[in-house]
């Protein structure tokens, strides 16, 4: 049921159908808390979804937390260089390029705002 949940809310999200998105990615999170446990990778997979959906919003500080959360999962229960934690990495550290240089700077080491900052083409 979760997964179904949460393929439909995909499709909506694909869509831009972020109203009717968000409640069935919610509801898949929470479906899968309480079958699983708050730990589980479906949890962490579950977060990481709606984290997505609020980053392509631009509500980062309600995707922030979220994607920290689903890290910690994926880190704890599957180590840190699994695939699942690195897709959870990059999709983190793409919604924190979007950020003004200033709130990274306020933030971050001036190593990672370097890092974070758009590249040129490569030739």
């Amino acid at each position: 049921m979760a997964t179904s949940l949460n393929n439909l809310a995909h499709l909506y999200e694909s869509q831009g159908r972020y109203t009717e998105a968000e409640p069935l990615y919610l509801e898949a999170l929470d479906l899968r808390k309480r079958l699983l446990g708050d730990n589980h990778p479906s949890v962490a997979t579950s977060l990481n979804n709606l984290a997505e959906l609020y980053n392509s919003q631009g509500r980062y500080t309600e995707a922030e937390p979220l994607y920290l959360e689903a890290i910690n999962i994926f880190r704890e229960r599957l180590g840190e260089n699994h695939p699942h934690t690195q897709t959870v990495y990059r999709n983190y550290l793409e919604m924190l390029s979007q950020l003004p240089e200033a709130e990274l700077r306020q933030r971050f080491p001036d190593e990672v705002v370097e890092m974070l900052k758009p590249k040129p083409p490569h030739p």
